[in-house]
């Protein structure tokens, strides 16, 4: 008897499933264990494996079709055997689309047509929230859903720093009983693994697309006048397309300084390249000490490639506060990272080894540093070049478009977003925030883009998280304030997960006790920064963390007694 194949049920609240693809085809063998479909819910996309060898026998619902949780999609058996004639079960009726806005949206009168360039975290954030207002959207992308964020930017590098993450914690075993021998780094499958994990996010884009019923257009866009897009597709064919509203969402790119050699040298890469090397390099020099330098840099220094930072400025990472800084630094040159500060880059040369990169340190003198791989991380500038911003009439600042807090540039119905917009804070989560007030705004409703609750997370070990002001941005300010501080070292769940390295910091007005700025090194301070964003959000006080109850053990703990440290209350340390 042939052995029915179903619509898995992935989750708890999952109630149907779109087929995405079928791996196998009517008539062909089929063993246990492999790939027969992938089925897209909600924000990701599944393998589905077969559960017996046989012949697949019959499709039932093809790609793109949805089937209700357990329904029969297919049949597997023996060739020739007969199929039951069974219908195949209907997914679930659609409940009609007003009912899937909130009561408290206003309606939108008439539908609005978006065009969206670019469809990364910004971009597809648009386009989903404009669509759930009734809007009729198209997003153009020349590449690939998910922008950097999902193909080469916060995922890839964050998969990487996983994998690190676990090798320090094999090292560490033996201290907590847990002996381990014979550990090797991978590195070809830790590449694997981190394209198999963008892979199943980007899918998961294109399939949140199909759900709110938004259209992709490959191509690459460019104005070639006022709110009016020439699309030039993949097969060489162009398109003039305009729409009630145009959101730029094009991001960021990483820029290369005007440094002697760097462009000539093969082993000088970026990011990108960083993020996909075929081997592990022996060596590797750091040009620049900000977030995306030094995350990569943990995470090769974890793989055992010897890491050496330079940097012009006398700090590294100055968006953080200065005391979670110094945590960062001392752990970092523990996993044998070399800094080198005040030490501005001259030029790149040759080497047997790879390359050599030449500088000139704090005392005037020229000193230079060999490795097999350069990585250039001095930030990131607008993707805007081929956007012909002059043509679409766009006001910018060297290709960053000047937006108001309504996301709106110059030219009425054109919109920008995330990284190609001046004077924003470039980040994934930034970029979808203004995604979403874009949008809103385009469909009727009136919404504004507010910084001031926008956490930085900073993926080094340990991790660091601030939001609000720190301790030297409010003494630049004249702002009068107190200062709270608490030790990981004081909090037994700290202790248990990195042996209790790190601190919470709270930066309070002096006068009425409100949270201006909170500042977290340490296990999950990437997650913990919530709290203080939320605090900064309902302009909460000291007292009102106080008096909020935090669940033990839990490294949670540490924001209270930070709170209470505030007051010279802070029951486990010394106030």
């Amino acid at each position: 008897m042939a052995t029915e194949v179903l619509m898995p049920k992935l989750g708890l609240t999952m109630t149907e499933g779109t087929i995405e693809e079928w791996k196998k085809k009517e008539g062909d063998a089929v063993k246990k264990g492999d790939i027969l479909f992938s089925v897209a819910t909600d924000k990701l996309t599944n393998d589905i494996e077969a559960d017996t060898d046989g012949v697949l026998l019959k499709v039932l619902f093809g790609a793109g079709e949805t089937a209700a949780c357990k329904a029969v999609v297919a049949y597997i058996g023996q060739a020739g055997e007969a199929v039951p004639g069974a219908a195949p079960a209907a997914a679930p009726t659609a409940a009609p689309a007003a009912a899937a806005t909130p009561a408290a949206v206003p309606a939108v009168s008439g539908a609005k047509s978006v065009l969206v360039v670019g469809g990364g975290p910004g971009g597809y954030v648009a386009a989903i929230r404009a669509a759930q207002l009734g809007a009729k959207v198209t997003v153009i992308e020349k590449q690939h859903l998910g922008g950097t964020c999902l193909n080469v930017g916060c995922i890839p590098t964050k998969c990487l720093l996983h994998s690190a993450e676990l090798i320090e914690d094999i090292k560490k075993g033996a201290d907590i009983g847990v002996k381990v021998t014979g550990v090797e780094v991978d590195f070809p499958q830790i590449i694997a693994h981190k394209n198999a994990v963008s892979k199943k996010l980007t899918s998961g884009i294109a399939s949140l697309f199909k759900m709110n019923k938004v259209t992709k257009m490959d191509g690459e866009a460019a104005f070639t006048a006022p709110k009016t897009l020439e699309v030039t597709k993949p097969d060489g064919t162009k398109e003039t397309m305009t729409a009630d509203a145009i959101i730029v969402a094009t991001g960021s790119i990483n820029s290369i300084p005007p440094i002697p050699g760097i462009k000539e040298n093969p082993n000088c890469i970026d990011s990108t390249g960083a993020l996909s090397l075929e081997a592990l390099p022996k060596s590797m020099v750091v040009i620049g000490g900000g977030v995306i330098g030094l995350e990569l840099a943990c995470a090769y220094a974890a793989f055992g490639t010897k890491i050496t930072v330079v940097e012009a400025l006398d700090h590294v990472l100055p968006m953080l506060d200065g005391d979670l800084t110094k945590i960062g630094m001392i752990h970092m040159k523990k996993m044998g990272m070399e800094f080198n500060l005040e030490c501005p880059v001259q030029s790149v040369e040759a080497s047997p080894v790879g390359a050599k990169v030449v500088c000139k340190n704090k005392a005037g003198e020229i000193v230079s540093f060999e490795a097999e791989k350069v990585l250039v991380a001095i930030g990131r500038k607008a993707n805007t070049a081929s956007l012909n911003l002059e043509a679409g009439g766009l006001n910018n600042d060297r290709g960053r478009i000047l937006v108001n807090d309504k996301m709106e540039t110059n030219v009425p119905g054109v919109y920008a977003i995330g990284d190609c917009v001046f004077g924003k804070a470039q980040l994934a989560h930034t970029a979808s925030a203004m995604g979403e007030v874009a949008a809103e705004n385009i469909c009727g409703l009136s919404a504004v883009y507010d910084e001031t609750t926008n956490p930085t997370c900073v993926y080094i070990e340990p991790e660091a998280a601030s939001v609000g002001l720190t301790e030297e941005q409010a003494k630049a300010k004249g702002i009068a304030y107190k200062v709270g501080k608490f030790p990981m070292a004081a909090n037994g769940k700290a202790l248990i997960l990195n042996g209790g390295e790190g601190l919470v910091k709270i930066i309070a007005d002096e006068k009425y006790g409100e949270v201006l700025g909170m500042h977290i090194i340490g296990p999950r301070a990437t997650d913990l920064i919530a709290e203080g964003a939320l605090a900064i959000r309902l302009e909460a006080t000291i007292e009102e963390l106080i008096s909020t109850i935090h669940s033990h053990p839990t490294v949670t703990e540490t924001m209270r007694e930070a709170a209470l440290n505030v007051e010279k209350r802070a029951i486990h340390t010394k106030n």
